[in-house]
């Protein structure tokens, strides 16, 4: 059942306290999302507003075949697609390969989700990893890693079989292990001062 129905049949019967709702539910994901594919907070501040206009507009078209969550995911992503092409801010970072990284795994390492959020220095080293994948790579990391979808769901939204999905999660997580390492400094073994 999708625990978000209920405000989607009133916003789709106009009411602008539920969609209201459905914004404040689903914001921070949406921002993270754009922020991934413009790469700063002012662009991804107009993509996310871009998105909810856009499923404020189709929300009448909604028909509830999938879930509110996956709908308004696969519109973040067509939105975001419209953003490709835009030149990288962090092409400055060096390809990291992953024997230099000293058998340091820096996605294990890393402090849990909420320390990410307060921690300016993991945010920026986040996103320029991310920034140095490939559109697809970087769409799929984030969608699980990130905003936390499930696999099957993570297909629908990018309408790929659920085999690329987890492809590209591996390939995308492997690629990011030395990018991070490099950025946050553990390189041969030492983890910039932080602890096991």
């Amino acid at each position: 059942m999708d625990p978000d129905r209920e405000l989607v049949d009133r916003a789709r019967d106009g009411s602008q306290e539920a969609f209201a709702d459905l914004v404040r539910r689903y914001q921070v994901r949406v921002f993270n999302l754009a922020r991934v594919s413009t790469r700063n907070d002012a662009d991804a501040e107009d993509l996310a507003q871009e998105i909810f206009i856009r499923v404020h507009r189709g929300l009448r078209a909604f028909r509830g075949d999938s879930a509110f969550r996956t709908w308004l995911y696969r519109i973040a992503v067509n939105a975001s697609r419209t953003q490709a092409g835009r030149p990288s801010l962090f092409g400055w970072f060096r390809r990291v390969e992953p024997e230099e990284v000293g058998g340091v795994d820096p996605l294990q390492a890393l402090p849990a989700a909420d320390a990410v959020e307060d921690s300016v220095a993991y945010r920026e080293a986040i996103d320029h990893a991310l920034g140095r994948l490939s559109r697809d790579l970087r769409m799929a990391v984030t969608l699980r890693d990130i905003d936390g979808l499930e696999y099957r769901e993570i297909a629908e939204v990018l309408g790929v079989p659920i085999g690329t999905v987890m492809s590209r999660i591996s390939r995308g997580r492997e690629k990011l292990r030395p990018i991070l390492a490099e950025a946050l400094g553990w390189t041969d073994g030492a983890r910039s001062g932080r602890a096991e």
